[in-house]
């Protein structure tokens, strides 16, 4: 029976509420398992349904003499609407979500399996198959199944992404560093028209560039927001309009964080001058925004000069761009293959072994972090300017929030003390993490605890008796190559805006 509250009753006694969740977390849990498996049946349905507009191909209702839709298509698209009329949904979303299955099962049958056994979700499932959907070759691809499957059955797809993204690069047969070489080439900008007076302006960059971009718009933001709060305090005045300000954006300011950037960037393109396209190294050379720079050590083997020095610079105006220099590296690198040199943008983004060497040895506000070639964990975190050398190490090692499924990222961390400094703990790395404030307020002011067990691995416990254990995230290693690296590559510059600089 069930009192009013809603909790059920048993010979008299009251159930608990702490031991009703349990009993709800583990329904929705085999619930969950249910679904994958439903998922995983209609994926198979759908996949049915190609190979039925296959057969209906050539059964004598193709397209009139007038048409020039193929035959083959034309069957995909009947199917697909037969679907969509019985289900309420869009044919085109329908047709959509056919191809998508008999990619996942023709191409990531691993994870298919999975899916099918309820061991993965779809959204697991969409994942793993949306980073490796450039894997052209079967054996590559099924190295990076077998490397990605296993992280999906205990890790949000959040999560999952990271390193789905991270092994599909090393399963690309072609190196990052060529791949990059011939994209940046196809850099833009576009502008995309939207409805009420309003329209799209979209770039496509480097990686480095456009993050870098996106974090000093929203560093210039945050800037305004405090001024603003200052500038109100001192003031004393209520806004006239009487707008409530978007929480954390501060009193005297009503625009939110979005708001802000568009409008700092309109301000920057149109009353700016360009400076930054023809140095030496682009813009790589104007990023002033902490990023870090996740990097083997192998990878910064080529970045000193003859004398292991600084890499020389030239000092005319015109950008180097791919030059004769430029190209002997990125032979080196395309020569050597995919696999020894690996890096990261902000823990979560691969870029190409010519732009890591920029950040981490010359933009003095980017943190460089080192890591062990073979096993990928954290040697040493270096800056060229001083101080908090803690607390760079720890962002390193952790990289996004420690609580079970959180992405939230490292710059917007609370470092938490997992024995309580008041009451003895240490300000050592085996007692600090990085929790966002959500998951910070729930450590402190829950029945939820946790501990360390070594190894930066934390030992969640929570109110119904559950255990996760939450590892760092492993940062990207080197173990395919084993031989002696390279020679230090000749002096060279590079741009990753190409190498000429575009016509103001």
């Amino acid at each position: 029976m069930e009192n009013s509250t809603g909790f059920a009753q048993a010979a008299g006694r009251q159930v608990l509420p702490v031991d009703a969740l349990a009993d709800l977390v583990s329904s929705l849990e085999s619930l969950e398992q249910v679904q994958s498996r439903l998922h995983a049946v209609r994926e198979g349905l759908l996949v049915m349904a190609s190979q039925l507009a296959d057969a209906m191909e050539n059964d004598g209702g193709g397209p009139g003499s007038g048409w020039r839709v193929p035959a083959r298509e034309l069957a995909q698209r009947s199917v697909a609407a037969e679907i969509a009329a019985a289900t309420r949904m869009s044919d085109r979303t329908v047709q959509r979500q056919i191809s998508q299955a008999v990619e996942l099962a023709a191409r990531f049958p691993a994870t298919y399996q999975a899916l099918s056994d309820g061991r993965i979700s779809l959204a697991h499932a969409r994942v793993i198959q949306e980073a490796g959907i450039a894997l052209m070759d079967d054996d590559g691809r099924g190295r990076y199944e077998a490397a990605v499957v296993g992280c999906a059955e205990q890790q949000a797809p959040g999560r999952v992404r990271r390193l789905a993204v991270r092994e599909a690069e090393k399963a690309q047969a072609e190196p990052l560093a060529a791949r990059h070489e011939r994209a940046v080439a196809g850099r833009c900008v576009r502008v995309i028209p939207l409805p009420d007076g309003m329209a799209e302006l979209a770039a496509t960059l480097p990686a480095a560039v456009a993050y870098g971009i996106h974090d000093r718009l929203t560093q210039m933001a945050k800037t305004h927001i405090e001024l603003a709060a200052v500038e109100h305090a001192a003031s004393g005045r209520i806004s006239e309009s009487g707008a409530t300000a978007e929480p954390g954006t501060g009193a005297g300011e009503n625009r939110c964080m979005d708001q802000l950037r568009a409008d700092l960037l309109a301000d920057l393109l149109l009353c700016g001058a360009p400076t930054g396209h023809d140095t030496p190294d682009g813009l790589l050379a104007a990023i002033t925004a902490r990023v870090d720079v996740t990097v083997p050590v192998l990878t910064l083997i080529n970045e000193a000069g003859p004398d292991h020095g600084e890499p020389t610079s030239k000092t005319s105006g015109q950008t180097s761009g791919y030059g004769a220099s430029a190209a002997g590296n990125r032979a080196r690198e395309n020569a050597v293959g995919n696999d020894w040199i690996a890096a990261e943008l902000d823990g979560r983004h691969p870029i190409d072994p010519a732009t890591a060497r920029i950040l981490a040895g010359r933009a003095v506000a980017w943190n460089r972090v080192l890591t062990d070639p073979i096993i990928g964990a954290v040697l040493a975190v270096d800056r060229y300017r001083p101080g908090e050398d803690l607390k760079r190490l720890l962002t390193a090692r952790d990289s996004r929030c420690r609580f079970p499924g959180c992405g939230v990222p490292a710059r917007d961390l609370d470092l938490d003390h997992t024995h309580d400094a008041a009451l003895g703990g240490a300000t050592e790395t085996g007692n600090l993490a990085g929790l966002c404030r959500r998951h910070h307020v729930l450590k402190h002011h829950s029945r939820w605890t946790t501990r360390q067990t070594g190894n930066g691995n934390l030992e969640w416990n929570s109110p119904t008796g559950r255990s996760y254990t939450d590892r760092p995230p492993t940062p990207p290693a080197t173990t395919a190559w084993t031989g002696k690296p390279p020679d230090s590559c000749p002096p060279g510059e590079w741009s990753p805006m190409g190498s000429k600089p575009p016509p103001f």
